[in-house]
């Protein structure tokens, strides 16, 4: 990063001077983007709205998740403003998710990073490697 602040990129430090607020925000996105199911559950629910034993069984599919912590994620990610929750008012009532705009630039940021972590996989093998040789030579 710092060869790319010298070369004189748009990138600068002057980007991260940001305030308190900012700094809450940004570190909550980060976590979304960081913790164990909400990137999951934004891939699951692009698309069509989905309802909630739909969305879990897709996700289930790959790793089991439980309804309490299903509904848990959903709900943060509505708080968030990533997720739309539409109830429909029938017996019993129906309940479908989307994505929302938010959500769905999320997801393809998301989708971003992890296209470039598995383009740069070998690099960061090497320099694991690299660092434990150091570490043992020390």
């Amino acid at each position: 990063m710092k060869s790319l602040i010298q070369e004189g990129t748009s990138m600068s430090l002057k980007r991260f001077a940001v305030s308190d607020d900012q700094r809450v925000v940004v570190r909550e996105v980060l976590s979304r983007l960081g913790d164990r199911w909400s990137v999951r559950v934004i891939y699951h629910t692009a698309g069509d709205p989905i309802r909630f034993s739909e969305l879990k069984r897709k996700i289930d599919r790959i790793t089991p998740i439980s309804a309490r912590v299903l509904t848990r994620a959903l709900k943060q990610l509505e708080k968030d403003g990533l997720i739309y929750r539409q109830v429909y008012p029938i017996i019993p009532p129906r309940v479908e998710y989307s994505l929302t705009a938010l959500g769905q630039r999320f997801l393809y940021l998301a989708m971003e990073i992890i296209d470039w972590s598995i383009e740069n996989q070998l690099d960061f093998e090497a320099a694991r490697r690299e660092f434990e040789a150091q570490e043992a030579r020390q």
